[in-house]
């Protein structure tokens, strides 16, 4: 039997955790807009305003960083996917803020930095590579 640091995970269930984490990004992102634009009105409306902005990825951060070091997003959770560091444990803030920038480039490179865990033989990402993290598939809850 495979421990949970053994186990790579399948593109196909990482894909499935990330359009689970694009719901929940979106309501966060929705409710930690809403101060904002009720207190500015027209400063901060259509997400204009750089401050904004700036705010809006501080929020993303921290619920990825968050996630991250306490062994994953809801997603992942759902899909029965853990993040650990190369020694097998959680990863740390400096992880998770790099994670979180790869992220946007692998994003920025039109996915291509996600596509390539189809050819890694360890199903890795540059999220996963640059960071020095992986994602591993996590035991089913005994009862």
């Amino acid at each position: 039997m495979n421990d949970d640091h053994s186990a790579p995970v399948s593109f196909r269930r990482r894909l499935a955790a990330l359009v689970y984490d694009a719901i929940a990004v979106t309501t966060v992102v929705y409710f930690a807009a809403f101060v904002p634009v009720l207190a500015l009105g027209d400063a901060v409306r259509g997400g204009h305003h750089p401050l904004f902005r700036l705010y809006l990825l501080l929020v993303l951060f921290l619920y990825f960083g968050l996630s991250w070091t306490r062994g994953g997003t809801l997603g992942m959770q759902a899909w029965k996917i853990g993040i650990v560091d190369a020694a097998g444990g959680r990863p740390g803030w400096r992880a998770a803020l790099i994670r979180f920038l790869a992220a946007a480039v692998a994003l920025g490179a039109l996915g291509l930095g996600y596509l390539v865990a189809l050819t890694d033989r360890e199903r890795r990402t540059w999220p996963d590579r640059w960071s020095g993290t992986r994602l591993v598939r996590r035991p089913p809850a005994r009862p």
